[in-house]
């Protein structure tokens, strides 16, 4: 990739100032009679594209096959430039030959437009995406991103640039700290003496990169709440690093070598990435060279008979307290526990407690999956009712009323089968956002669309998987709708457990048996389970 034109191109979006009214009428005409077709990429594609338009990236748009293949086994580019990650465009089937895209945002936004350079097929994951086709070629900006979160808070790297110029500290040295986690009292000491003693060329200006999806807001408040700790001056900015979960998130090095180039857009000097404790940072000789020092970070750790935090040197074993991990720190909010003063300022706790409420204030979905004849419908009204004595706001989606009303007209093939759980996913998500409890019992039979509503729920509060395991020979002997008998007789096609299958969960919260127990045993159970995990007040 040409990175000097990456440059010029990087000069003339500042010059413009990503302003649409800015736009020169000649592009704007040709937006009106653009015929190319309009697309929009997965949220990871839009992250790179994100950072491609706002200069945070030196490239000028999506890479060929020979750049990805280079990113990825030497961790640079053709012509030898240091580069971490695959930057590609993945689209469907019915784009492959496209010429030039519009990539728009999700709502129909167009942000950039792109002249194809080369099509290919990518045979292997490329560390961002799975196979399948791809587009390469240089993107022009279209007009300013509206799309995603905090969107006061996503500055191009030229409008820091352009603050610390005015300021009169372009010259002082820049101590980027990128976070993804609320920054607790270890994080703070790092922070402070990473800009105090570990930059030789005076105290550091410090910039905190928080790291967080488009559509959410994460932990930011959280972050954001700790400003008066941090050194004067210190500047916020939110930006989104493409990384996944699972089989396709990136090596810490890489990750830590992304970041670095980002922050170095920003005028950054140096960077320290915010770590949880106990995590360690790879090693130069696994992570490469990167664009800027990465500085360790001093360990702190705290004093319990002085009471205060020191360098982890200072500290004798038998004095250091132990600081709560990230799981232990959300299992005391969902407690409603006190986080300790001397863990966590307490301007962050309070942050917290109001994003991570006791779970007895937090939205859940109970969702009861399994076999026709289960019995999940009997035990998902026991358990409501259950709910409902216990003081919670609880609303039943049962699979069969909801075909009634939410999903009529729906038939019964695999498709209509899955948008039937994806809308029950849905409401329950809703209902879940606002606070409330959603109990649902349909059969659920894939295990790729239950991860899909976890996925929904998940994004406004908990989600809690009852399998319901009761044997196939004991549902078809209860059959009493006749069901069963229909679908040997070839009446019932794709019926689950006879024609079709069913994925048993491998992710559930609790597992039930109802062939050797009582109704009331199981809603009992069940609801001892959310007492335990605290959904429920332990008295009723």
């Amino acid at each position: 990739m040409d990175l000097d034109r990456t440059e010029r191109t990087r000069a003339g979006r500042a010059e413009v100032g990503l302003d649409a009214n800015q736009l020169d009428a000649d592009q704007q005409g040709q937006g009106q009679q653009d015929t190319a077709p309009v697309f929009t990429p997965d949220p990871v594609t839009l992250a790179h594209l994100e950072l491609i338009l706002n200069g945070g990236y030196p490239l000028p748009g999506f890479m060929t096959s020979e750049e990805a293949a280079s990113t990825i086994k030497h961790g640079r580019l053709p012509d030898g430039t240091p580069w971490p990650v695959p930057v590609t465009l993945p689209v469907p089937d019915t784009l492959a030959d496209a010429e030039r895209l519009v990539l728009a945002d999700p709502e129909g936004a167009p942000l950039a437009e792109l002249d194809v350079s080369e099509r290919w097929w990518c045979d292997d994951s490329d560390r961002d995406h799975e196979h399948g086709h791809r587009l390469a070629g240089e993107v022009r900006f279209a007009r300013p991103p509206m799309y995603g979160v905090l969107r006061h808070l996503r500055m191009a790297p030229a409008e820091i640039r352009g603050q610390r110029a005015i300021g009169g500290f372009a010259d002082r040295p820049l101590l980027a700290v990128l976070a993804d986690r609320p920054l607790h009292h270890r994080s703070l000491h790092q922070i402070r003496a990473a800009a105090e003693e570990a930059v030789e060329e005076g105290r550091a200006e410090v910039l905190v990169i928080i790291n967080t999806p488009l559509d959410d807001e994460g932990l930011t408040a959280a972050i954001l709440a700790a400003e008066p700790l941090l050194p004067p001056r210190t500047r916020f900015v939110v930006t989104t690093l493409p990384t996944r979960g699972g089989a396709h998130t990136l090596p810490t090095g890489r990750y830590d070598l992304l970041a670095a180039h980002v922050a170095r857009a920003y005028d950054a000097t140096h960077l320290l990435i915010d770590r949880a404790p106990g995590t360690p940072a790879p090693s130069e000789e696994d992570r490469g060279p990167a664009p800027i020092p990465i500085l360790p970070g001093a360990e702190w750790r705290y004093d319990t008979r002085e009471e205060l935090w020191r360098h982890a040197d200072q500290v004798a074993p038998d004095r250091a307290e132990t600081e709560p991990g990230d799981a232990e720190v959300e299992e005391m909010l969902a407690r409603g526990r006190e986080l300790p003063s001397w863990f966590t300022p307490a301007r962050v706790a309070a942050e917290l407690h109001r994003l991570r409420p006791a779970r007895t204030r937090r939205g859940l979905t109970l969702f009861f999956t399994g076999l026709s004849g289960s019995g999940k419908s009997t035990i998902a009204r026991g358990v409501a009712e259950g709910v409902r004595r216990a003081g919670r706001s609880v609303t039943l989606l049962d699979g069969d009323v909801v075909r009634r009303m939410l999903s009529a007209g729906l038939t019964f093939s695999r498709e209509d089968r899955d948008l039937n759980i994806r809308r029950i996913g849905y409401v329950a998500a809703e209902i879940t956002r606002h606070g409330g409890v959603a109990i649902c019992a349909p059969i659920a039979p894939y295990a790729a669309t239950r991860a899909q509503v976890r996925a929904m729920v998940e994004e406004n509060g908990d989600f809690f998987l009852v399998h319901v395991a009761t044997p196939l020979e004991v549902c078809e002997a209860r059959d009493r709708k006749g069901l069963y008998a229909k679908a040997r007789a070839g009446e019932i096609p794709e019926f689950t457990g006879v024609s079709d299958p069913y994925e048993e969960p491998t992710d559930a919260e609790l597992v039930l048996d109802t062939q050797d127990t009582t109704e009331g045993e199981s809603v009992a159970e069940v609801l001892a389970a959310l007492r335990s995990g605290g959904w429920l007040p332990d008295h009723n």
